[in-house]
């Protein structure tokens, strides 16, 4: 795909849940963290579709299913059914489906998401190595997995099944920190056989595709914690995106992204949607974004003025990714990201 190198976050003088018609939201460190809604998460979402807004849930996490995480988030105040949710369970189900015949046998390495996802496809759920599976699928199972399901996976992947995985994201965001995601879960198969799984979730296209399928979206807009998996996969459908810090993302990851990495927009939380976003512009040989002003020095990123925190954090982007160019800035950002309290 040829896209033009992003230098900096774009303004928008429209609330964004106008100027989009559907929210294609992550739920683990955006809408929720560890079960609980983050702050602002609810009263937002509820304004943003009283506004017209369409709300869709996209996650990477195949151990529910959709009418789980539907029932969640309405516990949760925000009111949503099974269609409103897209799993990558769904879309690695879809992937399996295309390549093997109508009701073939799966081995499934996962939790009920998967189950559920292949049975809407036809096919056939099995749990062992010896059920004479047409694909292996592995996605998220939670932390009661039990250990000897990944040398299931390994002795049919090893005898030449295809392997298939929801999505490879290494960690995975909780109540009480950061645990292992299915990536590294993958990562134990790869490493007893040495295949390569192909893989469905965020930011591959097959997760976009389903995404897309099941919303009928026309102007979306990807909103994520992450950047290589959110972020990456709006760049790879050439969409929008906005880039929320309530999860894994931090100053210091934003400012040294990769263009496949920089978001449309940046803001603090859920509340991003329902307002015009400040515009970044060329000042006083740097870039200025409210009250502050950024430039790129010889050693480090420098930053002066006051104002908003966030307005200097959309500075610095602009003053990072303009001088790494297609590259990744390489200068340091600790005393600039200091004067912002990060």
């Amino acid at each position: 795909m040829s896209q033009s190198v992003r230098t900096r976050p774009e303004g928008s003088g429209q609330a964004l849940s106008e100027a989009y018609d559907t929210a294609l939201l992550d739920l683990d460190g955006v809408v929720y963290a560890g079960g609980q809604a983050i702050a602002h998460a609810v009263d937002s979402l509820a304004t943003a579709r009283a506004g017209g807004m369409r709300l869709a849930y996209v996650t990477n996490n195949a151990l529910r299913t959709p009418d789980a995480v539907a029932a969640h988030l309405t516990e949760l105040g925000i009111p949503t059914g099974a269609g409103d949710v897209i799993t990558s369970a769904q879309a690695v189900a879809r992937l399996i489906a295309d390549q093997v015949s109508p009701g073939a046998r799966v081995l499934v390495i996962g939790g009920e998401g998967l189950r559920v996802a292949l049975r809407e496809r036809g096919l056939e759920p099995v749990e062992s190595a010896d059920d004479d599976p047409a694909a292996v699928v592995q996605g998220f199972g939670g932390p009661d997995l039990p250990w000897g399901r990944f040398a299931e996976a390994s002795y049919a992947v090893a005898r030449g099944v295809p392997w298939f995985a929801s999505n490879t994201d290494l960690t995975i965001p909780s109540g009480r920190g950061i645990a292992p995601g299915n990536g590294a879960a993958v990562e134990v198969v790869r490493i007893a056989t040495g295949a390569e799984p192909q893989v469905a979730g965020k930011p591959l296209p097959p997760m976009h595709r389903e995404t897309i399928l099941r919303t009928g979206a026309r102007r979306p807009l990807v909103v994520g914690d992450r950047l290589d998996t959110d972020i990456e996969g709006a760049f790879n459908g050439d969409v929008d995106s906005l880039l929320v810090l309530t999860g894994v993302t931090d100053g210091a990851k934003l400012l040294a992204a990769p263009p496949r990495h920089r978001p449309t927009y940046v803001d603090a939380d859920l509340r991003g949607l329902l307002a015009g976003q400040p515009e970044v512009v060329e000042a006083d040989g740097g870039f200025r974004c409210g009250g502050w002003t950024a430039r790129a020095g010889e050693e480090r990123l420098e930053l002066e003025g006051d104002g908003a925190a966030l307005d200097g954090l959309r500075a610095l982007c602009a003053a990072a990714w303009t001088v790494a160019g297609e590259g990744v800035c390489e200068l340091d950002p600790g005393k600039a990201l200091a004067r912002l309290g990060q």
